[in-house]
């Protein structure tokens, strides 16, 4: 086997384990919490799981849950790979939703792959622009690049509010929402009278072409490098400000697919609010799996699972839903905790 393949399964695996029992340390800290309230972490464990795995439907859900963040988690670690810490997938999310959804309503009437393919690109456009301004305001401004993404997100909120429910709302409605697209441009479902539908198939392979890009481009290479030290990138005549703009381009325009397909496989038009923020929780996603993109794929896959069962632990074992998001903030903090720990001890050798 090659040394640096190793190498990198190694780190793969080391990784992994964190995770792992960062997970396993989560469930069992939440068990606590829900003892010193009296309820069953059993029933509630065991409520979530049947709730998520425990039919085909249930397994839908949780598959169509994981959709938008597997491509906001894809968002946040392209972006990672230069150095650059994209926050803004909220934003370019709601944007490229939007833009697809105009996009298809303005093509009404022509064929489903010409409206499909041009909603698509439209996505990826919107959210790449946001990109873009968030690497220019890194790059050549030097700022920082997460208060700015922050700003941009309350940004893309209020104009998106403020586009449906003024000149692109649907007349017949009193939620804040465009007109609906003809079913006809929706994708196929996967599995009958469920919301999983083709957008799985589309991020998973939107995950390989990512994976290949870093491993086997020259591009990929170059944008790792920048990530990794940018003052020996700038040495080899790599432009370390052009990458950088480019990464977060890219890692824009892959929020905004996700919104295209929140718009294309469930609700056929832009609903103001649909996303309950799947860019933040995308970052979490990206962050337990080490930025890896099949890692990520279940990482993603478990958040979902989560949010899938959390109803019917809320009504099975008469827990809030919200502890879901208990259940996962303390995965957050349990993955990041070590990195925390080595850099201040770092700083303390220094």
């Amino acid at each position: 086997m090659d040394k640096e393949y190793r190498i990198k399964l190694q780190g793969l695996l080391f990784n992994l384990g964190i995770s792992a029992f960062a997970i396993l340390l989560s469930l069992v800290f939440s068990a606590l919490i829900m003892l010193a309230v009296g309820y069953d972490p059993v029933a509630a464990y065991s409520s979530m799981l049947n709730g998520s795995f425990g039919s085909t439907q249930a397994i839908a859900n949780t598959l169509s849950k994981s959709i938008p963040l597997i491509f906001c988690g894809l968002s946040f670690s392209f972006a990672a790979k230069s150095g650059v810490f994209n926050i803004g997938g909220e934003g370019q999310l709601n944007m490229g939703a939007l833009a697809s959804a105009v996009v298809a309503l303005s093509m009404q009437g022509m064929p489903r792959v010409i409206v499909i393919g041009a909603s698509i690109l439209a996505g990826f456009l919107a959210g790449g622009l946001l990109g873009v301004l968030l690497g220019l305001a890194k790059s050549k401004l030097h700022l920082n690049e997460v208060i700015v993404a922050i700003m941009m997100n309350y940004l893309v909120a209020l104009f998106c509010s403020y586009a449906v429910s003024g000149p692109l709302k649907y007349e017949g409605s009193v939620t804040p929402q465009t007109e609906a697209m003809d079913k006809i441009y929706m994708f196929r479902n996967l599995i009958p009278k469920s919301q999983l539908t083709t957008a799985l198939l589309l991020a998973l392979l939107l995950a390989l072409v990512i994976y290949l890009f870093f491993a086997k481009t020259r591009a990929g290479f170059n944008i790792r490098v920048v990530g990794q030290n940018p003052d020996a990138a700038k040495a080899s005549g790599i432009k370390v400000g052009a990458m950088m703009v480019i990464a977060m381009a890219v890692s824009g325009g892959i929020a905004g697919l996700g919104g295209m397909t929140e718009v294309f496989g469930k609700y056929g038009r832009f609903i103001d609010g649909f996303s309950p923020g799947f860019g933040f929780t995308g970052i979490a996603v990206a962050v337990l799996a080490a930025n890896n993109p099949f890692g990520l794929i279940l990482t993603a896959i478990l958040f979902g699972a989560m949010d899938a069962g959390a109803m019917k632990m809320s009504y099975v074992a008469g827990i809030s839903a919200t502890m879901v998001q208990v259940i996962q903030g303390m995965v957050i903090l349990f993955v990041a905790t070590p990195n925390i720990a080595r850099k201040i001890l770092y700083r303390k050798e220094a």
